[in-house]
């Protein structure tokens, strides 16, 4: 069906982050999640942080990525932190079964949405292992532009990928 959106993003409740945190997944979504769907540790402890210290949740959550056509939990993303100086970062990831079928693309535009709908955000920043080939064809399709690069904390380079949003009221 054209025009359907074929995922939907759902806020992550502060009860499953802790569950997540502990790198367990919630009962409830036991039987709906697909393997490697759910956001890793780190990403859920980041949140409770995040959300502890006052941050807004719109910024600091992540969301499930839910297919629509069943419901399925085929994985995550969401924005690293609040926007700092018009720039804001996301993170995304798919499950190994439910990748090559645009689920990526689809978070990372409703993710720019979001964003955009944001009177911080001036750019949205996503940082891409030079080896994701996947996740990099995502972003070009979506728009960013290259910006440089940067060794994260364990060593591998990432590309700096930018989108810089729509100008308002000009």
């Amino acid at each position: 069906m054209a025009g359907l959106p074929i995922l939907e993003l759902v806020p992550i409740p502060v009860d499953d982050l802790r569950l997540l945190a502990l790198a367990q997944v919630p009962a409830t979504l036991v039987f709906r999640t697909l393997a490697e769907a759910m956001p890793p540790p780190f990403v859920a402890d980041r949140s409770l942080q995040q959300l502890g210290a006052g941050k807004p949740l719109v910024w600091c959550a992540p969301f499930y990525m839910v297919r629509t056509d069943d419901a399925a939990i085929v994985g995550s993303c969401g924005f690293k932190d609040m926007p700092k100086l018009g720039r804001v970062e996301i993170g995304y990831g798919v499950a190994p079964q439910a990748r090559r079928q645009g689920m990526a693309g689809a978070a990372v535009a409703q993710l720019l949405r979001l964003a955009n709908a944001s009177d911080e955000v001036c750019e949205v920043l996503a940082q891409v292992s030079t080896a994701n080939i996947a996740s990099t064809r995502v972003v070009q399709r979506m728009g960013f532009l290259p910006c440089g690069q940067q060794l994260d904390h364990e060593g591998e380079m990432l590309v700096q990928w930018v989108c810089r949003m729509a100008q308002r009221g000009a």
